[in-house]
């Protein structure tokens, strides 16, 4: 087996500790702030299973860097708005990474700390994708 110069776990920690993580209940009381934009990097499959945030806005994972670099042919106009981002996924590791990314590129965001997994668990409200026809 291969052994890594580092693992993912260190990588989330060092993430975690340069970027502004966001309670749950911090978030519910922000979701109807118009300044404030939560954003899904969940798979789509994800997000079909169990759910998303209402008024989220959904951005895979693997394009995040392509959608907020306004010179990018991928850029998406939400991310050239100046609101606050809130980054999140199932569990906290992955939006940590992005957010640290997206730190590194200039782009000012935050991570839901406990992620998409604990939401509703505390009291935020999740809804369902329509039902396909």
């Amino acid at each position: 087996m291969k052994k890594l110069k580092k693992n993912a776990a260190t990588m989330v920690a060092e993430a975690r500790n340069r970027i502004e993580e966001v309670e749950i209940g911090d978030l519910i009381r922000q979701m109807d702030d118009p300044a404030v934009v939560i954003v899904d990097i969940r798979d789509i499959r994800e997000r079909q299973r169990s759910g998303f945030i209402p008024g989220s806005v959904h951005a895979p994972r693997g394009m995040v860097e392509f959608w907020v670099d306004p010179e990018s042919p991928y850029f998406k106009e939400v991310f050239g708005e100046d609101k606050k981002f809130v980054f999140h996924c199932a569990s906290g590791w992955r939006s940590a990474l992005t957010v640290a990314t997206l730190q590194d590129m200039g782009f000012e965001a935050a991570h839901l700390r406990e992620g998409f997994s604990k939401w509703a668990e505390k009291g935020g409200p999740v809804e369902m994708p329509a039902a396909d026809s």
